[in-house]
């Protein structure tokens, strides 16, 4: 929610309630709480000035608190409203959140479980507007580039891939596994004058020497065991447009050698042809290698080097880039949601911190893989921190559960670390109780062993409801 200090809105005709609300929720939740006396008045101050979550009594003189809460809906969808009442009917609660409220309380109610719902609340709304920023930016985001984010790191990357897509130069791209160099090498052909044409992608480590040679360059009938016919290569193939040579560190040093000709004549010899082609092909190479260490080494010829490094460009890795990894997420969260026909899956505050948390040797891929996962295995609505363990083999049984806990807990205090780790399993295990159920409170409460009322206590204290896990 910015800097800006979290705001809430509390709506009630009774004055002794409202100053007590309001001293209470400013000291537990440290945010700025603002009183009403009226629907209307509530009305006005969201209106003048934007709200985070407001806490409203349902009823009221003049317009009631369901009242207030369509009007509210209808200025800003993503502000959480919660409703309280003095004649908290089973009828009253299930209005209210068929109306969209977010919970529901009966009075007199306890502090500390209205702080922890507020607290809640405040996350939620959060959730929701960092949601509809992904889709606005979305919407905006160039398609012809591919990636996600807005880091100064990556910004600079991508403005100097549209800079060489205008040329015609041989690019050399550089990166760390998982940085996403076919997708830089995609971003440079579509700002190309080739991009009416399809790029051709050659995955070099692949393929062994002599099949690979054959594949680049074609062969004749005849021209080894097996070569029944004339076949063109990729080269020839990608003629007027541009060919990627994808982890070209790979590429054995006799290739090496007849690539260097083709970069030099911009020609090429078939096996089995005495007699070469000219072909009209961009050439754009990428490695995670070292390759200056490769020359030294006598791996990577040095007059290759400079002929594919004409002009180059170095993606960023993940820690480079870290304020894009909500962002990341987020996307790779909608993506394997409507894939997995999960889409109303939501991300926590700590599933997020801990992904912020982490090393990601593997980049951008790796974080891509881990959303995959932990869409398609979590139990729940809410992704949790426990959840991306989970989906990582890093749950229980996993030698790497412990200290995988410990790094993301080391800074806090005993209690603090009890209680997240309790949290976190609380949550995991309930979840798993009513998934296998379908949702049937009774069914997963005798899985558990626990009495129907305790399981109960557990879901109201984890925001858990058995609907969310009803089959659709």
């Amino acid at each position: 929610m910015s800097n800006r200090k979290k705001r809430l809105v509390i709506v009630d005709d009774e004055p002794d309630l409202l100053l007590l609300l309001q001293k209470v929720l400013e000291k537990k939740c440290g945010c700025r709480v603002d009183i009403a006396r009226s629907g209307a008045e509530a009305l006005t101050l969201v209106t003048e000035e934007p709200a985070d979550v407001i806490l409203t009594d349902v009823n009221m003189p003049h317009m009631s608190g369901f009242q207030l809460l369509e009007n509210i809906k209808k200025l800003d969808e993503t502000i959480t409203i919660l409703v309280m009442s003095a004649y908290g009917t089973i009828e009253v609660a299930v209005q209210a959140l068929k109306q969209g409220a977010y919970d529901f309380f009966e009075k007199p109610f306890d502090n500390t479980e209205i702080v922890r719902v507020v607290q809640r609340a405040f996350e939620r709304t959060e959730l929701l507007r960092e949601n509809k920023a992904l889709q606005r930016y979305l919407t905006r985001v160039d398609q012809s580039s591919e990636f996600i984010g807005s880091s100064p790191a990556l910004m600079k990357a991508v403005a100097l891939l549209n800079r060489l897509g205008q040329g015609d130069a041989t690019v050399l791209i550089r990166g760390e596994s998982g940085t996403g160099k076919e997708v830089a090498a995609r971003t440079i052909h579509a700002r190309s004058s080739r991009a009416g044409r399809r790029m051709i992608t050659v995955n070099c480590p692949a393929l062994p020497e002599q099949i690979l040679e054959s594949e680049l360059f074609g062969y004749s009938k005849g021209a080894f065991t097996g070569a029944d016919r004339n076949k063109d290569g990729l080269f020839l193939e990608a003629d007027g447009s541009t060919i990627l040579l994808d982890e070209i560190a790979d590429i054995p040093i006799g290739l090496q050698t007849k690539l260097l000709r083709v970069l030099q004549e911009k020609e090429i010899q078939p096996l089995g042809q005495t007699r070469t082609f000219k072909v009209d092909v961009r050439v754009l190479a990428s490695t995670n290698q070292n390759l200056e260490a490769k020359i030294a080494r006598g791996e990577f010829r040095e007059d290759l080097y400079y002929r594919l490094n004409v002009m180059s460009v170095t993606l960023p890795s993940l820690a480079r880039m870290r304020e894009d990894i909500p962002l990341l997420a987020r996307h790779f969260l909608a993506r394997y949601g409507a894939e997995y026909q999960r889409p109303d899956l939501e991300m926590s505050p700590d599933a997020l911190q801990s992904l912020m948390s982490r090393e990601w040797r593997g980049n951008v891929r790796e974080l891509q893989n881990v959303i995959n996962r932990t869409v398609f295995l979590a139990p729940g609505p809410l992704i949790t921190a426990a959840d991306l363990l989970c989906a990582e083999g890093q749950g229980a049984g996993s030698e790497k559960a412990p200290e995988c806990v410990f790094d993301e807990l080391r800074e806090l205090s005993y209690k603090e670390a009890k209680a997240q780790v309790v949290g976190r399993f609380a949550m995991a295990y309930l979840g798993h109780c009513l998934q296998l159920s379908g949702g049937n409170i009774s069914a997963a409460a005798k899985a558990s062993g626990m009495e129907r009322q305790a399981f109960q206590r557990l879901m109201r204290r984890y925001d858990l409801k058995g609907d969310d896990y009803k089959s659709p």
